[in-house]
């Protein structure tokens, strides 16, 4: 037992939980066999965001939305599916149903990638 109380058990009453023995302690808070998750699969159909993202260079601009963006700061793509941009460039940008709202598909010429937002005016 110890010598003195916790400061926020001063007032407090109740006796002292007997202490049990580690391996009953251990038992019965670890599960005797480890357990896998099952996640039940259908072929062909993507189990993981990452294989269900979309890949720009796939799509197609919308018939309306298209806007005209000017690049505000120099932007380095992470991976193939994002565009490299530099500052003060003009591009064409739009949104994709499901797209997060943060990015947007960009396109200058024959290229075309995900552009963040946060580095673009969009214009008219």
């Amino acid at each position: 037992r110890f010598s003195g109380t916790f400061v926020g058990n001063a007032e407090s009453t109740s006796p002292a939980a007997a202490p049990s023995p580690p391996a009953a302690a251990a038992a019965a808070t670890l599960p005797a066999v480890p357990t896998i998750p099952v996640v039940p699969t259908v072929v062909g159909v993507p189990n993981t965001v990452a294989e269900a993202v979309l890949n720009p260079s796939e799509v197609k601009p919308p018939a309306s939305g298209t806007r005209k963006a000017r690049v505000l700061y120099d932007y380095e793509a992470a991976d193939s599916t994002e565009l490299a941009l530099l500052a003060d460039e003009m591009i064409t940008v739009y949104s994709l149903p499901g797209m997060d709202p943060d990015w947007l598909i960009g396109e200058r010429g024959n290229q075309k990638g995900k552009v963040p937002v946060t580095y673009l005016e969009l214009l008219s």
